[in-house]
């Protein structure tokens, strides 16, 4: 459910009054027709057509809006006890159904409903423990072709999150500057990273070998491919491969920033965060470095080397 907008940040208007009438399924399809004409990515409407489309095929297609609000509850229920289709239960259930719970509340209020049931919070998040940065130099050490080089130095050097490698075309690149322009799929935003020069020049020897042109995608797989490929590595590279993912080298890009001095507002534009207090979340990773020199410097002492404050 990552990378979709949230509902308050979408205005569809409001619904006519004959829609009311119609069955969900109909006013389901009207909603996404709102939610389009209103701005929504692709990948929102995919997000908020699976959730209504889940809801609408438990209450019925022909059931009314104002009588689906009714089973709006069991329809909660039935989910959290039996889950989703392919749900592999834990926290991203949770927040799938976090969000499924938003964007079909956010339907039902469209059309009119007085929605009343129980909210579903969404599970804490944390980050996930990023790699130490010699791990990245052994998944490029491990690399077997160029490809696997762009795909680690551009995630672990720039911070882009795996749909924007994936869409980044070599028009978007500046050779001569080391600028990036970065097209956000989660807010359909622009902004703009940079290369080091491992990444510059590893990026120029593949653009030149594969004799990309500007509308070229620079990383042309599917995030299947991407995944694989990174968990390959991980796997030569002595690496535990459950842990070596595309957002994981993102993580580690974040951390790595701050440990260099690179401070919290301009890792906020970087990474592309709407909110500092997002950005603020990789903090708790690098207070670990603090506290581990803090114990090095006064770890091993004892009230009889130190002295006990108020004796003489």
């Amino acid at each position: 459910m990552l990378g979709v907008v949230l509902p308050g940040r979408l205005d569809p208007g409001e619904a006519p009054s004959w829609v009311l009438g119609l069955g969900v399924g109909e006013a389901v399809n009207e909603f996404l027709v709102a939610l389009e004409l209103a701005g929504a990515s692709g990948r929102t409407l995919k997000a908020y057509r699976a959730a209504l489309r889940d809801f609408a095929g438990f209450v019925g297609e022909d059931t009314r809006c104002s009588e689906a609000a009714g089973r709006l509850r069991d329809w909660l229920v039935s989910r959290r006890r039996g889950g989703f289709p392919r749900s592999r239960g834990g926290r991203g259930f949770m927040v799938t159904l976090h969000y499924y719970y938003m964007f079909v509340r956010r339907f039902l209020s469209w059309c009119g409903v007085d929605v009343r049931a129980p909210r579903v919070p969404k599970p804490r998040s944390g980050v996930s423990d990023a790699l130490r940065w010699e791990d990245v130099i052994r998944l490029l050490r491990a690399s077997r072709d160029l490809l696997d080089r762009v795909i680690v130095l551009l995630l672990a050097e720039t911070g882009l999150r795996s749909s924007e490698l994936l869409g980044l075309r070599v028009g978007d690149i500046d050779f001569e500057s080391g600028e990036v322009v970065v097209r956000s799929a989660k807010y359909g935003k622009e902004r703009v990273v940079f290369l080091g020069d491992d990444a510059l020049r590893v990026l120029k020897e593949y653009v030149e070998l594969k004799r990309l042109g500007p509308e070229d995608r620079v990383v042309n797989i599917s995030y299947q491919a991407l995944y694989k490929r990174l968990k390959r590595l991980a796997r030569d590279a002595g690496l535990p491969v459950e842990k070596v993912r595309p957002h994981i080298l993102r993580h580690t890009f974040a951390t790595e920033a701050l440990r260099r001095g690179m401070s919290l507002p301009a890792l906020q534009r970087i990474l592309g965060h709407s909110d500092i207090k997002i950005t603020q979340v990789y903090l708790h990773l690098v207070k670990e470095d603090v506290k581990k020199e803090y114990l090095n410097v006064f770890g091993g002492l004892h009230s009889g080397e130190a002295g006990v404050p108020g004796q003489a």
